[in-house]
C-alpha cells in the first residue's frame, strides 16, 4: 500500500519527489515503492454557478433574488478537469491507503486540498505537511513531523466559510445592483470597501481648496531660523500683513539665542518583512505592482528555494529558528554582495535576540520572510529577482545591527519679541542604516548646526517672507493603498472591530494584490503612473451602494467571525446564518433605492450591447431605457407605467429619438419645435404623467 501526496503545483511536487526519491514517472504523477505524488494546478475545484442549481437563474432577474442555495455545491474547473479526474482515480485506488496534503501551508492551500478531497468522494485518512520553506532540509523535516489532517479542520471550515460567503455576497449584490442600474457592476466583500478608500481619497483631492499662508525666515549669518509661534510650535503665518509686520519688526535687529536643546535619539532596526511590507517597499523603490512583487517572491520561494514562505502576515520569527540564524548569515557572508555586512553578524559572539526578532505570540501560520540556508548563487537571479531578494537579505542582516543613533539640536533665537527656530541633526552611529534598508522616516537627513550657546547675539543679516499654499492629499499609489488595506481599522469607529482589523485588515497579504488587479480589471480604477485613480464608474458605484457594502466595518465583522471559526470558537452555521441575513438585507435595500445615478453604457460583450440609460424616470427615479417601440422605465416590473412611445408624435412629423428623450427628460418642455406637416408651424412639447407628450401650438 502507498501514500498519495497532493501538492499545489507540479513544480512543488517535483521538489518533494526529488527529496523522497520518487523518480519513476506515470501519466501525471511520480512514484516509488512508498509514495505516489501528484498535483493540483492551483484550484481544481470551484463553486457552481447559479444556473447550475436551476436554469431560471441564467436570466438576471430581480424577482429571483436572493439566490441562497440550501447547500452550496462544488464542481471541477473545466480547463483542468482532466487533472482532477486523475487525482480522483488515484485517491480512490485500492493501492492507496492514506493521503498527505502538501498544498500551500495556509487557508487557501487547505481549501484547495479539501475541495478536491470532498468532490472526489474520498474518505481515506490524511496527514498534513506544514513547512515554511522549500529547501530539501525543510521538506525532509516536514515529512518527519507530519500532522494529523484533522488538526486543520477548523482552518478548512474558516476557508470554506470565506469562499461561500464571498460567493453569496458577490452573486447577489452584483446582480441586484447590475439590474437596478442597468450596468454591469461587480461587488465584493473586500474589493468594494477597498474601492471606497480610493474613491474617498479622490473626493478629498477633488474638493480640496488650497489656502495661502506665509513663512518668515531670518538669516543670522552662521545659521538661519524660521519664525514660529511658541504656543503651538506652528511656523505658518495666516496673513501677508502679519508676515510683513514680523519682517519689519526684526529686520536690522539683534538675535539673542534663547535656548539650545540637544537630545540623543535611537531608532531600532526595522522589523523583518511580511508580504505586505515587502510589496510596499518594492512599489516605492522599484515601481513594482503588488502582484508583480508577489509573483517574483513566489518564484524565489518555489523555484530558487532562496526565501521562506512569502504569503505571511507576520514580521517575527519563532524561537525554533534561532539555531538557523547564524547559518543563514554565514551563507550571505559567502557572497561578494553581502560579505561586507554579513561578516559583522557572523562575528558576533551572541546574536542580539530580542522580542523585535523572535516572538512566538505574533506568528499565526508562518514566520517573517527571510533568506533560507541554501548556498547562494546571485548570478542565477534575474534583475527583478535580485532586487526583491536584495531587500529581504539586507533586512534580515539589519535586524542584528546596532540602533541608528543621532542627536537633534533645536536653537530658539529671539528678535524683538519674535521667535525663530532652527533644527539640526547629527549622526552619532549609523548602525543598521549602513545596509541602506532605511525608510525616510527612520533615517534623518543630517544637518549639522554651528556651535552656539544661550545668550549669544547675532545680527539679523536679512529676513525673507514667502507665500506658500496648503497641498491636497496625494492619490493612493499601491504602497499607500496596501498600508490603508492593512490598517483599515483607522476607518472604523467601533473599538472591538478596530482591534480585529489590526489583525487582519482588508483582505490578506496573499489576496491584496489580486484585489487591486481586480478593481483595475472591472474598470473601477486605472493606473496613472504609480497612482491608482478611481474611474467615473468606480466613483458612482461607491455613491449608490449602501454603507454596509463599502465600509471596512463589515469586513471587520466578517474577519472577526472567520478568525473565531478558525480557532474553533464559532460554528459555521452561526457565521453563515449572519451572511444569509446580510444578503437578504442587501437585496431588499437595492430594490428600495432610487436610480438617480446613471452609469455609462458598458462596451458590447458578444452579440448584444447593454441598453444605454437615457435619463431618470420622473415618476419613480428608475432608469429610462430604449426598446424597439419606445422608451420605458427600468422599474416596469415593479409597476411603473412611464413610457414615451416612438410613434407618439408621428402625426406632427416629429421624430422621437434617443436625443429627443434625453432633452425632454432634462428640460420637461421643449420649445419652438418645427411641425413637419403640410401646415408648417412651431410648437412646444411638454412631458406629462406616465410619459404622455402634450403639444401646444404657438
Amino acid at each position: 500500500m502507498k501514500k498519495m501526496i497532493i501538492a499545489e503545483k507540479p513544480s512543488v511536487a517535483r521538489d518533494i519527489a526529488r527529496v523522497l526519491k520518487c523518480s519513476a514517472k506515470g501519466d501525471g504523477y511520480l512514484y516509488n515503492d512508498d509514495y505516489i505524488i501528484s498535483w493540483a494546478i492551483g484550484h481544481l475545484v470551484t463553486l457552481c454557478e447559479p444556473e447550475e442549481y436551476d436554469p431560471k437563474y441564467k436570466k438576471w432577474d430581480a424577482s429571483l433574488l436572493p439566490i441562497i442555495p440550501d447547500v452550496i455545491k462544488i464542481k471541477p474547473i473545466k480547463n483542468t478537469k482532466s487533472q482532477f479526474e486523475l487525482l480522483k482515480k488515484i485517491m480512490n485506488s485500492p493501492k492507496v491507503d492514506s493521503l498527505i496534503c502538501a498544498t500551500d501551508s495556509g487557508r487557501e492551500g487547505e481549501l484547495i486540498f479539501r475541495y478536491i478531497y470532498e468532490l472526489a468522494g474520498c474518505t481515506k485518512p490524511f496527514e498534513r505537511l506544514w513547512i515554511s520553506s522549500m529547501t530539501d532540509a525543510a521538506i525532509k523535516d516536514g515529512f518527519d513531523k507530519l500532522r494529523d489532517g484533522k488538526e486543520y479542520d477548523n482552518l478548512y471550515k474558516s476557508a470554506k466559510c470565506r469562499s461561500e460567503a464571498d460567493w453569496l455576497v458577490g452573486i447577489n449584490a452584483s446582480r441586484a445592483f447590475t439590474i437596478k442600474y442597468n450596468a454591469l457592476l461587480s461587488i465584493g466583500r473586500v474589493q468594494t470597501p477597498t474601492l471606497a478608500i480610493i474613491a474617498a481619497r479622490q473626493k478629498e483631492i477633488d474638493t480640496f481648496v488650497p489656502t495661502e499662508y506665509w513663512e518668515a525666515e531670518a538669516d543670522f549669518g552662521k545659521y538661519k531660523g524660521l519664525w514660529f509661534n511658541r504656543e503651538n510650535d506652528d511656523t505658518k503665518i495666516k496673513t501677508k500683513e502679519k508676515a510683513e509686520e514680523i519682517r519689519d519688526n526684526v529686520k536690522n535687529g539683534k538675535g539673542v539665542v534663547a535656548s539650545v536643546d540637544c537630545e540623543e535619539k535611537k531608532n531600532p532596526p526595522p522589523l523583518l518583512y511580511d508580504l505586505t511590507e515587502l510589496q510596499r517597499d518594492c512599489n516605492k523603490k522599484f515601481g513594482f505592482s503588488a502582484q508583480k512583487t508577489l509573483s517574483i517572491v513566489q518564484d524565489l520561494y518555489e523555484k530558487r528555494k532562496m526565501v521562506t514562505y512569502p504569503r505571511t502576515d507576520s514580521r517575527y520569527l519563532s524561537d525554533d529558528m534561532i539555531p538557523k540564524l547564524k547559518v543563514i548569515a554565514g551563507r550571505l557572508n559567502n557572497t561578494k554582495e553581502y560579505k561586507d555586512f554579513a561578516s559583522y553578524v557572523v562575528g558576533l559572539e551572541k546574536l542580539p535576540i530580542t522580542k523585535r526578532i523572535i516572538d512566538n505570540s505574533k506568528i499565526s501560520d508562518h514566520h517573517a520572510i527571510i533568506p533560507t540556508e541554501v548556498n547562494i548563487d546571485i548570478s542565477k537571479l534575474s534583475d527583478v529577482e535580485f532586487k526583491v531578494y536584495d531587500l529581504i537579505a539586507r533586512r534580515f542582516l539589519a535586524v542584528f545591527y546596532p540602533y541608528y543613533v543621532y542627536s537633534t539640536t533645536k536653537i530658539v533665537t529671539d528678535v524683538n519679541s519674535e521667535s525663530f527656530v532652527t533644527r539640526g541633526t547629527t549622526v552619532i552611529d549609523k548602525g543598521w542604516t549602513v545596509l541602506n534598508v532605511n525608510t525616510e522616516k527612520e533615517k534623518k537627513k543630517e544637518e549639522v548646526l554651528p556651535d552656539v550657546v544661550k545668550g549669544d547675539i547675532y545680527d539679523v543679516v536679512s529676513v525673507k517672507i514667502s507665500c506658500k499654499k496648503t497641498k491636497p492629499p496625494k492619490p493612493y499609489n499601491e504602497a499607500g493603498l496596501l498600508s490603508a488595506m492593512e490598517n483599515a481599522g483607522r476607518f472604523v469607529e467601533d473599538e472591538a472591530l478596530k482591534e480585529q482589523l489590526k489583525e487582519s485588515g482588508l483582505g490578506t497579504p496573499a489576496t491584496r494584490a489580486a484585489i487591486i488587479e481586480r478593481l483595475i480589471q472591472v474598470g473601477y480604477v486605472v493606473r496613472k503612473g504609480k497612482n491608482l485613480i478611481p474611474t467615473e464608474k468606480g466613483r458612482k458605484l461607491i455613491e449608490v451602494v449602501p454603507v454596509e457594502l463599502k465600509s471596512p466595518e463589515t469586513t471587520g465583522k466578517w474577519e472577526k467571525g472567520l478568525t473565531s471559526v478558525a480557532k474553533g470558537k464559532m460554528d459555521t452555521e452561526r457565521f453563515m446564518g449572519s451572511i444569509k441575513r446580510y444578503v437578504n438585507y442587501i437585496v431588499e435595500r437595492s430594490a428600495k433605492e432610487s436610480c438617480k445615478v446613471i452609469f455609462a453604457a458598458d462596451k458590447p460583450r458578444g452579440k448584444k450591447a447593454k441598453a444605454a440609460v437615457l435619463g431618470i424616470c420622473p415618476e419613480c427615479q428608475g432608469h429610462i431605457l430604449e426598446n424597439s417601440k419606445g422608451y420605458y422605465c427600468s422599474n416596469w416590473k415593479q409597476g411603473c407605467k412611464f413610457t414615451i412611445w416612438k410613434n407618439a408624435l408621428e402625426n406632427y412629423g416629429i421624430n422621437i429619438d434617443a436625443e429627443f428623450v434625453k432633452n425632454i427628460l432634462d428640460k420637461k418642455t421643449l420649445e419652438d419645435i418645427d411641425v413637419n406637416t403640410p401646415e408648417k408651424y412651431k410648437c412646444d412639447i411638454t412631458l406629462k404623467e406616465k410619459g404622455r407628450l402634450e403639444v401646444t401650438r404657438k
